[in-house]
């Protein structure tokens, strides 16, 4: 990174990030035509040290971060429903290992999101009760991915979703499950399923709710070149699930190779002044919709580094959010994700 750390003082908690290793399969693995493919090849490991080099090597004060699953480090054996089980365990090893001290104040994966089949129905709950007695008191829910969209080369290797998840009556018994244990749910879904969520959001009025990525715009496939055709219909999608006081957002992920915004590519490294011009009508409508205590800015690293550094990536939140209060700064780069994943401790 070439540029100066705006605001090196703020305090952030990256409240969106994975840990993997695919290097042990990377010999396997078949050539993938999608961009997902690339992040897979140019990021096969993501471990502490590396998420280490990025929050603190960066610059920013990056305080702490909560864990999001990807299904990584999965049980190999046992029953299949208790096999995600283990990611939860994994993290709440490299919790410990930043808790230690010896690296510092920062402290990794304070929150783990793990994930939970929840078209299990209500058997889910025992799958829920060993999560959070494997993460030791950091296990604080879990995302379920709805993405779905009938064009292949929208998600690619990840299009593992049915249509219409969310409203499935067994998944939504499954649902009902977190909230019996004060869990969160992380929803990531594409830009067409944001009503998706609404519906959810809206049968359970109490359960906290966080849409990850700003609700995905999409730049793929029949979406190619159609942002500012599809930004409108977007913008009324957000501004509905706005009116759900249990949801919250997360105003990131518009780096990933599903949004491709204008020039962005793992071969393309660019400014932080020209990440915030891309973000900005995305980042400034859910603001405005949710209020800056329920918006909250994300990494979703490593992900986004196909688009953007960590150290720029962060610069262009804070220029987007430049002309905000000192309390509104906080609450969207620390205070609103501590909240939520109940991470105050980071703050003290």
């Amino acid at each position: 990174m070439t540029e100066d750390i705006l605001d090196p003082d703020l305090r952030i908690i990256d409240p969106h990030h994975h840990l993997w290793d695919f290097s042990p399969a990377l010999p396997r693995m078949p050539e993938i035509a999608h961009p997902f493919g690339r992040i897979t090849r140019q990021s096969p490991r993501y471990l502490f040290d590396e998420l280490l080099a990025d929050c603190r090597g960066s610059g920013h004060n990056v305080i702490g971060t909560v864990f999001l699953q990807c299904g990584a480090f999965y049980r190999a054996d046992g029953p299949v429903e208790l096999k995600p089980v283990g990611e939860v365990e994994f993290v709440n090893g490299v919790a410990a290992q930043s808790a230690s001290g010896i690296y510092g104040p920062f402290r990794a994966c304070a929150g783990i999101v793990g994930q939970a089949d929840l078209t299990l129905g209500a058997r889910v709950g025992a799958v829920l009760d060993a999560e959070i007695a494997a993460g030791n008191g950091r296990f604080r829910g879990i995302r379920h991915i709805g993405a779905h969209d009938p064009d292949p080369e929208v998600l690619g290797p990840l299009a593992h979703a049915p249509a219409g998840l969310y409203s499935d009556p067994t998944f939504r018994e499954g649902f009902a499950e977190l909230g019996k244990r004060g869990l969160t749910f992380d929803a990531w879904v594409v830009e067409p399923q944001i009503g998706d969520v609404t519906s959810l959001a809206r049968a359970f009025p109490e359960q906290p709710i966080v849409l990850d990525h700003v609700g995905t715009p999409l730049g793929l496939g029949t979406y190619a070149g159609r942002h500012d055709e599809r930004f409108a219909a977007w913008k009324t999608a957000i501004e509905e699930l706005a009116t759900c006081p249990n949801v919250t957002v997360k105003l990131g992920g518009l780096a990933m190779p599903f949004c491709k915004l204008g020039e962005l590519g793992p071969d393309n490294r660019t400014t932080s002044a020209r990440l915030a011009e891309l973000f900005r009508p995305y980042v400034e409508t859910c603001i405005a919709a949710f209020g800056p205590a329920r918006a909250m800015f994300e990494s979703n690293f490593p992900v986004d580094r196909w688009g953007a550094d960590y150290g720029t990536l962060w610069n262009a939140f804070k220029l987007v959010a430049k002309g905000a209060s000192a309390d509104e700064k906080h609450e969207l780069f620390a205070g609103a994700a501590a909240r939520f994943y109940k991470v105050e401790d980071l703050l003290a």
